[in-house]
């Protein structure tokens, strides 16, 4: 097995929107961050995955398995932007609970995770902030072994301390290179700290599935005059869109580019850039 998820030519349609032919994978031993605005099909591919939504066409293989076995659901760590467990539960209830809910619960673990993320035993959960709940949520799938996590904006609305520790955990998760992540979210800063992979969906397409690496030290963003536009090899630009000034391009290789070009600026270039320049620009 080279990869815990691979999504081919996944398909799911509605009258006005919908996912068409999503293909990516995530390696063993990495994060995909899955990036895209409000709507472009990011939380349809999530629960197409998961079989929440039944795909009209294309195959998910999770761990080896293409069927969604129980024995593959239960080594499968979920964690949605939202409330998960009854907020009359708290944390010395929610283990009683859950372990004889999963054959492979780690209870010492669990209060370990708790202890370490500072979270109270007997604070029932109608109590918890945010971050708290975010944090329990994450918790609960590495206390069950989970071998893939699967995370919907799992740091939003969170404070930049809260986010961090976050983070944290999903770098330690992978250091076992069995395991991976597949993490959608707004916050492209965060992507950029702890993401392998970034996949861009725009208007439930995949516009790209791209090294973080390649993004960010790779391509750069060259900003020009029309005039200058027009001396540029075309082989080089991927996408462009119109500013007062003239033009801010992504092009592939900024090295060369500098090294060609000396006259012309051209700067790193952010995922959050990367992904309003395609979205906006003339591809």
């Amino acid at each position: 097995m080279q990869n815990v998820l691979e999504v081919k030519n996944l398909t799911k349609k509605y009258k006005d929107a919908g996912i068409e032919n999503i293909n990516f994978n995530v390696p063993k031993g990495s994060i995909v961050g899955l990036i895209g605005r409000n709507g472009a099909g990011k939380t349809t591919i999530i629960k197409t995955i998961l079989d929440i939504t039944k795909k009209d066409s294309g195959e998910v293989i999770i761990l080896d398995d293409n069927t969604f076995s129980i024995k593959t659901r239960n080594d499968i760590g979920v964690v949605f932007d939202g409330d998960t467990f009854h907020d009359s539960l708290n944390i010395i209830k929610l283990n009683k609970i859950l372990k004889n809910i999963y054959k492979d619960w780690n209870e010492e673990k669990y209060f370990n995770y708790a202890n370490n993320m500072k979270l109270p035993l007997n604070k029932k959960f109608k109590q918890f902030s945010k971050g708290m709940k975010m944090k329990l949520s994450i918790i609960v799938s590495l206390s069950y072994d989970a071998k893939f996590l699967i995370l919907d904006e799992p740091t939003s609305g969170l404070d930049p301390v809260i986010r961090d520790e976050i983070l944290e955990i999903f770098l330690d998760f992978i250091q076992d290179e069995n395991k991976g992540i597949l993490v959608s979210s707004h916050i492209t800063s965060d992507l950029e700290k702890v993401a392998d992979y970034i996949v861009f969906i725009d208007k439930g397409k995949v516009i790209f599935f791209e090294s973080k690496d390649k993004i960010l030290y790779e391509y750069g963003i060259l900003r020009c005059s029309q005039e200058h536009l027009a001396e540029i090899d075309k082989d080089y630009i991927l996408t462009k869109i119109k500013k007062n000034y003239g033009y801010d391009i992504i092009v592939n290789n900024k090295e060369e580019i500098k090294e060609n070009y000396p006259h012309l600026i051209v700067d790193n270039c952010s995922i959050d850039e990367f992904m309003i320049i395609h979205t906006k620009g003339d591809n």
